[in-house]
């Protein structure tokens, strides 16, 4: 076992760099109606009472209530797509993990690695480090909130399921509570994969179809 700073690293017997699954991920979300999205964000905006009257000449004031409601649903959205970005990487992450405990499970010199009677011993969320060690490029996506996403929601819920407060506020507390749960799955202590004995190909399916 191999100990860099605070970081265990499990033994991979040999000496051979060892080809994973590709990780095949969707990077653009569909969304086929954004002006469909942008009303459903206004309703929203309209149910939840979130811009206040404003004092003041009316016509002024109505035009400037009118503005700050175009500026929350324009953020909503943003929110809202931004969540479908984590939750596809997520997605595609989760089963890429699959992928590769079927690798493992079938490879003699790696399949005792995940055991949690051997120690030391990875675990599914080491994959995670693996592609966090790698420096594979997410444009922005964290991990962690990517895949705690994904494991608090077999599916995205449209827009129009989700509130201004967990678009706003909750989101990140529930992908980390998410993740920590699944994280703590495993028992401890979970050591590392060392990136320098696995490669992997990450394909973005947003270009493979455009």
């Amino acid at each position: 076992m191999d100990i860099v700073g605070d970081r265990r690293f499990v033994e991979v017997p040999g000496a051979k760099t060892h080809e994973l699954p590709p990780l095949l991920v969707k990077t653009v979300p569909d969304v086929k109606r954004l002006d469909k999205m942008m009303c459903i964000a206004a309703e929203i905006i309209e149910q939840e009472d979130m811009v206040p009257s404003v004092a003041g000449d009316q016509i002024a004031g109505e035009e400037l209530v009118e503005r700050r409601k175009m500026d929350l649903a324009l953020n909503l959205v943003d929110q809202y797509l931004g969540l479908l970005s984590h939750w596809h990487w997520g997605d595609a992450v989760i089963e890429w993990i699959r992928q590769c405990e079927i690798t493992f499970g079938m490879r003699i010199e790696l399949k005792n690695l995940l055991r949690s009677e051997v120690w030391p011993h990875a675990g599914r969320s080491s994959f995670v480090t693996l592609l966090e060690d790698k420096a594979v490029k997410t444009q922005g996506v964290q991990l962690a909130k990517a895949v705690g996403l994904r494991l608090a929601f077999r599916q995205m819920p449209p827009i129009r399921c989700c509130s201004d407060q967990f678009l706003f506020y909750l989101n990140n507390s529930v992908a980390q509570t998410a993740y920590r749960t699944w994280l703590n799955m495993t028992p401890s202590p979970i050591s590392s994969l060392p990136p320098e004995r696995f490669r992997f190909d990450v394909v973005n399916m947003s270009l493979e179809v455009h």
